[in-house]
């Protein structure tokens, strides 16, 4: 049920963060919303969390804007657009995600991810927090010194497109993209999206890679795949670099440290039989990763926070 329309409003001045959450996680167990008044942050611009601050002999304890929306999110609620309360009070609003609208609860198998998913409304590339490492990734591995390309879990060639515009046409044209994913649906967007002649996709089971003959490659890119259930990561990690990296080859793999409900990005990878982020798993595959690459002489980086993006190297 939703609060009491009219109730009234919940005031915060100097009480610490703990009795906030603790309020808060009690609010959220029997209503949709929560709303209470804190410091206008815009009153405190470059302090930190817990400065105290007295505005007309009140003290308060100042939380930027960030603190706010990082609560709600930690919260598994979106921040609504705050409302001024007084000169210089606001009121922050929750609102409960949805948690049952993700693509992570279906149990489809090869278009769990296809174009009537829930999964293809989203665009990551739209998402400052991925956009941004998939950009450093990047350029960390020198994409434009590279001709042949292959993904892995193309999907709809978002990946690619940005691919596209970061080089001039004529040198697009120059590269060799190909990509691979086992939904027939979201292939058929992908070769739509690409029909400059230089991309090539399959819709194929990539633990059955070898059939296609693909050769090797300058660079490899894999986003949210090695991961899946269906492929053994490590020796099909380990192939994928002994088999299709080039001579100087390089590899991006992005680890997805979030879940997508209720149309947010939430930070944190949700592991088996834990109710919260528990990141033993993904921190267990990203060092066996860094450590077999640096085994064979690449330098390896890794950055994100949403998702994380191991890149390497080759050490000339």
């Amino acid at each position: 049920m939703e609060q009491t329309v009219g109730a009234v409003l919940k005031s915060f001045t100097s009480e610490p963060m703990t009795d906030i959450l603790a309020w808060a996680h009690d609010t959220l167990k029997e209503n949709d919303t929560l709303s209470f008044e804190v410091l206008n942050p815009d009153f405190g611009r470059g302090h930190y969390a817990g400065e105290t601050i007295t505005v007309h002999k009140t003290s308060y304890l100042y939380r930027s804007y960030k603190a706010w929306s990082d609560l709600g999110e930690l919260l598994f609620c979106r921040m609504l657009t705050p409302k001024p309360v007084s000169e210089h009070t606001v009121q922050i609003t929750y609102e409960k995600l949805d948690l049952s609208d993700s693509f992570h609860h279906s149990e489809a198998k090869e278009e769990k991810y296809g174009t009537a998913s829930r999964f293809a409304v989203i665009h990551k590339n739209e998402e400052p927090a991925f956009l941004s490492a998939y950009l450093r990734a990047l350029q960390s591995v020198k994409v434009k010194e590279k001709k042949r390309i292959l993904n892995l879990g193309i999907n709809t060639g978002d990946e690619f497109d940005l691919i596209r515009q970061m080089f001039p046409h004529e040198e697009y044209m120059n590269l060799e993209l190909m990509g691979i994913d086992h939904s027939e649906s979201a292939i058929s967007v992908a070769r739509e999206r690409f029909t400059e002649g230089n991309a090539t996709f399959y819709v194929h089971d990539i633990n059955d890679i070898a059939s296609l003959g693909l050769g090797k490659f300058d660079l490899i890119i894999t986003i949210g795949t090695l991961q899946s259930s269906g492929i053994e990561f490590k020796p099909f990690f380990m192939k994928l670099v002994q088999e299709y990296l080039s001579a100087e080859g390089a590899m991006i793999i992005g680890f997805p440290n979030c879940r997508w409900m209720g149309g947010e990005m939430i930070y944190g990878a949700k592991a088996p039989n834990y109710p919260y982020s528990e990141m033993s798993i993904l921190v267990k595959d990203i060092y066996y990763c860094k450590k077999y690459l640096q085994q064979k002489k690449f330098r390896v980086t890794l950055t994100g926070k949403d998702y994380l993006f191991l890149t390497g190297t080759k050490l000339i």
